[in-house]
């Protein structure tokens, strides 16, 4: 056990889906796995641990922002020994080109932010996910016929809807980077997979887009981005 998850070793698979949210985890358990157990509810971040189409996968919440990802993040793969985490989440587009409900697959991800720096000393600002994890997901995609995007992300500190001017952080991002959406977790993630040597993919759900000021509500957040967990369901029988 840890300060942030009392399960045992060997209650949390070795593939683990994760969100922010603890009531999508939930959600996750109770309409996809089956013969699934709840092994954490420390501070609320619910890890259930089940079965689908015969292969036991663990979905957890990391709630929001780098610093929690990152503790869940390194505690599950030193800890747990868990070899692969897929996190799927939600973003806000960048680009007009997005639309309500896209589905997004992160190549890498930029930030501003000195979490490396605090972590490991490092000055590092863009993180990728694994080749191979984020391989077999484009493979699943085809499979099932879900479309998806592939492309840059900015990684921020701060939720981007409350900030005074929240076009700033992406006008100074260096341009060649083409960002088309913002989201606050996939850089820790990444960070920490490569320095465990472990594997890590994120998948996001547009829900709030520039033309579009009203956006996914909490309820449909939880409950209607289907697509995106199947994905990664579908993609975890592979790893």
């Amino acid at each position: 056990m840890t300060p942030h998850n009392e399960a045992n070793i060997g209650d949390i698979a070795k593939t683990v889906l994760m969100a922010g949210d603890p009531l999508r985890v939930k959600y996750i358990a109770e309409n996809f796995l089956t013969d699934y157990k709840l092994v954490n509810t420390v501070r609320g971040m619910y890890c259930y641990t089940g079965t689908y189409n015969g292969k036991k996968i663990s979905v957890m919440a990391h709630g929001m922002g780098m610093p929690s990802m990152g503790i869940y993040a390194y505690e599950l793969f030193h800890i747990y020994n868990v070899d692969t985490i897929i996190r799927m989440g939600s973003c806000g587009a960048i680009t007009d080109d997005l639309n309500l409900n896209d589905l997004i697959l992160i190549e890498k991800t930029y930030t501003e932010s000195n979490y490396a720096y605090s972590f490991g000393n490092e000055e590092c600002h863009i993180a990728y996910p694994s080749e191979e994890v984020n391989n077999t997901i484009e493979t699943t995609a085809s499979e099932k016929n879900i479309k998806y995007v592939k492309g840059t992300t900015l990684c921020t500190d701060c939720f981007d809807w409350y900030v005074p001017d929240k076009f700033a952080q992406i006008k100074r991002a260096p341009k060649d980077l083409e960002l088309i959406a913002s989201e606050m977790e996939a850089f820790a993630l990444f960070y920490i997979a490569k320095r465990e040597n472990k594997k890590a993919a994120c998948l996001l759900t547009v829900v709030d887009i520039p033309k579009d000021e009203k956006g996914v509500s909490a309820e449909e957040r939880e409950k209607s981005l289907n697509n995106m967990i199947i994905l990664a369901l579908e993609s975890a029988l592979k790893i």
